[in-house]
């Protein structure tokens, strides 16, 4: 009973203080530029704290929540695809849509309750998964460590972060507890609210061979199944949004236009190559050192995902992690999104690295809260993150 009750207020609470330290610092950045008359991102129609915690890509998400998506996609003078509500998936708006009524038609105010709502059930389930996979002294300090990191003021603003988490990390712990059933739901409305869950779909596959190889004579057959459809209807459903983009717009490509759009200010107009944007970018802005540096970062990223420290995590947090971080190589322009694009990464606080000792963890611990004001400030006052 003790295990069980520890299993949801561990985490809550750790949630609550982690919100009320996130609350008091964007609250405080908001004062301070208000009181000052400092620009900053939000919508300044009706400024309020809860339309400064819509900045950003927010504004997409209302524009979908309160129109839905464009039939024809928006041109630029030259005739390429502009940034536009196509490159962001409908569930978190959806979520939104049917809070406004419980807040006078608000937008930003169910965006931020719907946010820190979800936020609230990803920092439980994520307890749970590392709790399944480990031990509940990881468990606590990974939460945490999640909770009060630096991009943790994500789990509370209009952007679908923290619905995208909580449904991964729910996925994460079906799969860890060979519900493979549940993963399958979970994993496909996880796919509308934000790219990625392929990787969801690897694990399955890495999670199908090792049970295989272990041994095969003690696989189910309604286990096998269960995997293998669950992995196929997860990655149709990761591949589904570019479809259905170039359907209701007549236009082929129109996903992939969309996303490259927003490139242009980075890396001009480019062609889309698989795992060639990092070295674009590290190219175009430091020339050879960028692309060795890219290089050494790979290789930093193989060294510690085949530490020992993190393999204890388990194959399916160990193949869901490292998969995802290679899609994030493979598609994504590395900038200021980075950081919370990182954010599916976080079981891998439960390793060793992070948490053997009582005084490591509490040093991240301090080193993650620290750093909050200055992402908030750098990206989400100044930047957008």
């Amino acid at each position: 009973m003790e295990a069980r009750h520890s299993g949801w207020t561990t985490p809550l609470l750790l949630w609550l203080a982690s919100r009320l330290v996130s609350t008091a610092l964007l609250a405080t950045v908001y004062v301070v530029a208000t009181t000052n008359g400092w620009p900053f991102a939000s919508y300044r129609r009706d400024p309020s704290f809860f339309t400064f915690s819509g900045s950003w890509d927010a504004s997409f998400y209302r524009i979908i929540a309160e129109h839905g998506y464009p039939t024809t996609l928006p041109l630029d003078d030259a005739g390429h695809v502009a940034p536009n509500a196509w490159a962001f998936l409908p569930v978190f708006p959806t979520l939104v849509r049917a809070a406004m009524p419980l807040t006078g038609g608000s937008f930003w105010v169910a965006g931020f309750l719907v946010a820190t709502l979800a936020g609230a059930g990803a920092c439980v389930l994520l307890y749970r998964l590392v709790l399944a996979v480990g031990c509940s002294h990881r468990a606590r300090w990974a939460t945490a460590l999640f909770a009060f990191g630096p991009t943790s003021f994500l789990l509370q603003v209009a952007y679908a972060e923290s619905t995208f988490l909580l449904l991964l990390f729910g996925a994460l712990l079906a799969l860890v507890r060979r519900r493979y059933w549940l993963v399958a739901p979970l994993g496909v409305v996880a796919a509308f609210t934000k790219p990625g869950v392929l990787a969801l779909a690897v694990a399955l596959a890495v999670h199908l061979v090792v049970r295989w190889v272990q041994d095969r004579r003690s696989l189910p057959v309604k286990d096998t199944i269960a995997i293998v459809v669950s992995g196929l209807v997860v990655a149709g459903a990761g591949l589904a949004w570019p479809v259905i983009a170039s359907a209701v717009t007549g236009r082929p490509n129109a996903y992939l236009d969309t996303e490259l759009s927003w490139w242009v200010g980075f890396v001009g107009r480019q062609h889309f190559a698989p795992l060639t944007p990092w070295f674009t970018m590290a190219g175009t802005w430091l020339g050879p050192l960028g692309i060795v540096l890219v290089v050494a970062v790979l290789a930093g990223a193989v060294w510690f995902w085949t530490r020992p420290s993190v393999r204890a995590l388990g194959v399916d947090v160990l193949s869901f992690t490292a998969s995802y971080a290679l899609y994030l190589v493979a598609v994504f322009l590395p900038q200021q999104s980075l950081p919370r694009l990182l954010m599916p990464m976080a079981p891998l606080l439960g390793s060793d690295v992070f948490v053997r000792t009582r005084r490591r963890a509490v040093t991240w611990l301090i080193v993650g809260v620290c750093l909050q004001p200055v992402a908030i400030v750098l990206l989400w006052f100044l930047g957008y993150p």
